[in-house]
């Protein structure tokens, strides 16, 4: 059998809005409504998985995916220090770290993970994909590093994909041979968005 992974990127949140590095924060209501009224247009699932985090989790029960169970491996990149803080404020501060954070795949310096590390241990959750549909409702970055998995990109690709919130990539195949279908938003998109920073 073929496996088939749809990766949902969550609905619209304060960090998402004001270009801040994730702390934990829930959906805003009106992300949370736009999420309910995509429920019901995604296929059904074998099953359901997610990023540890609210947003991700919130966002799936909010489109009716219900007894999603929490992947390790699809957690959200540990940005270390720089949790929360804006990504203005970091520039500011540590225009250099940024930098090297922004176009050296290997570099951790803010105490957190780096872009080849998230791109790896999504690449090795992939290889496991089980047969079936998988809906995957995760972090954005998640869904940059399975893209640049599955198409052979180069880490350095990361930062030049822009993942907007609640919309779906699927991914078609088996280990090792994927095939990427592009595709829209779940709910018509939401006037002023700006494509999140992370």
């Amino acid at each position: 059998m073929t496996s088939r992974v749809l990766l949902v990127s969550p609905a619209m949140t304060p960090a998402l809005r004001q270009a801040r590095f994730y702390d934990g924060d829930s959906l805003e209501d009106l992300g949370a409504a736009r999420a309910r009224s995509a429920a019901g247009s995604l296929p059904a699932p074998t099953r359901v998985v997610l990023s540890a985090s609210a947003r991700c989790r919130e966002t799936a029960h909010a489109l009716g995916l219900e007894d999603g169970e929490e992947a390790p491996a699809l957690r959200g990149v540990d940005v270390g220090r720089w949790r929360g803080r804006a990504l203005d404020e970091v520039t500011a501060a540590e225009p250099e770290a940024l930098g090297h954070w922004l176009t050296d795949p290997e570099w951790a310096g803010h105490g957190g993970e780096s872009v080849r590390a998230v791109c790896a241990r999504v690449g090795a959750w992939l290889d496991g994909a089980r047969d079936g549909r998988t809906v995957a409702v995760v972090e954005p970055e998640i869904v940059r590093a399975a893209v640049v998995g599955v198409l052979g990109l180069p880490p350095s690709a990361f930062w030049r994909l822009d993942v907007v919130p609640l919309t779906a990539t699927e991914l078609s195949g088996r280990a090792g041979r994927w095939n990427l279908r592009l595709g829209g938003p779940l709910a018509a998109p939401e006037a002023g968005t700006r494509a999140p920073t992370h």
